[in-house]
């Protein structure tokens, strides 16, 4: 499931290309043709991202909300903006798993960019514009110059304001959308410490603290050397403070780099390495049976909240 980075990201690729402008809207797959119409020629003034959380606001006050969940992703085509450092935005943003970290300078109407688990840029016919549609695209925003396509979301709905506030009421913290990062820790930290249930499903209770998935959640509580079976209220609330500054790095540099790295112990030479190579990026996540980067003890995979978790019996105790 695509986690929080890759939703800021996505929010900032469209606060780039798609903001300010007015957007014909459509639903190729007819699902969403209500909430298309009630869109259609409106224009998009802002789009933020709360956790896993999409909000898009257009000039009449309607709010679309996405939730990507497990399959959703968005393809985007034709000038797609650089997101930093002058390098082109890769090209998909949502759940595919595509060959990650390509990034190729072509002219506009070639690229098509995934957002989504993973990111990817592929090629496109360049003499058709606006591209035909690829798969079950549930909604269409199409700027004149870049087209943003939603494929397979969980959610995706069209709102009041009052209606989207509502929504972003429910959600816990998250560190790129809070004014006080110290204060939303406190929250965080009385919503983990009073509760007994285990502190590895509270991490993913996007009530408690927003954008936090499986990745994060695993490596979060390795770098902290927590068992994820602990119980909330058995949890010191200087750990949970420090899991919580922990996240908004990690958040932060997954914001920027558009992919997780979780490990502090690599250098300049071993990142680059990391960057180009999944399997190199994280201590515990996908390691099942693998030794611990630590201690060589294998690395077990249980189920909790029907979700795989991933920990080392001995480091985190």
């Amino acid at each position: 499931m695509p986690e929080g980075h890759t939703v800021h990201r996505i929010a900032r690729q469209m606060a780039l290309d798609l903001v300010g402008r007015p957007l014909a809207v459509s639903s190729p797959q007819g699902r969403f043709a209500a909430g298309a119409a009630r869109l259609d020629g409106r224009t998009m003034t802002s789009a933020t991202a709360v956790g896993k959380q999409l909000f898009a606001t257009f000039d009449s006050g309607d709010v679309l909300r996405v939730h990507l969940g497990l399959y959703g992703a968005w393809d985007l085509y034709g000038d797609v903006s650089p997101l930093g450092d002058g390098a082109r935005a890769r090209s998909s943003l949502g759940a595919p798993r595509v060959r990650p970290g390509a990034v190729m300078d072509a002219q506009p109407s070639t690229r098509r960019l995934r957002m989504g688990e993973a990111e990817s840029v592929l090629m496109v016919d360049q003499d058709a514009w606006p591209p035909p549609p690829i798969g079950q695209v549930r909604v269409r925003l199409d700027s004149g110059t870049v087209v943003a396509d939603l494929r397979g979301p969980t959610a995706c709905e069209v709102l009041t304001a009052d209606e989207a506030a509502l929504v972003r009421d429910r959600l816990g913290p998250d560190p790129q959308t809070v004014d006080d990062v110290d204060a939303a820790g406190q929250v965080v930290v009385d919503r983990v410490t009073r509760r007994n249930v285990a502190v590895g499903q509270l991490l993913m209770d996007q009530s408690v603290v927003a954008g936090i998935g499986n990745i994060y959640r695993a490596e979060l509580l390795f770098r902290a050397r927590l068992d994820p079976w602990t119980p909330g209220r058995r949890v010191p609330a200087d750990v949970v403070r420090a899991i919580w500054q922990d996240w908004a790095r990690l958040l932060a540099d997954g914001i920027r780099d558009g992919l997780i790295l979780t490990r502090e112990d690599l250098d300049a030479a071993g990142r680059a390495a990391a960057l180009h190579d999944p399997t190199l990026r994280h201590w515990v996540y996908g390691r099942g049976g693998l030794p611990c980067r630590v201690c060589g003890t294998p690395v077990l995979v249980e189920e909790m909240a029907t979700r795989k978790l991933y920990r080392c019996p001995r480091c985190q105790t």
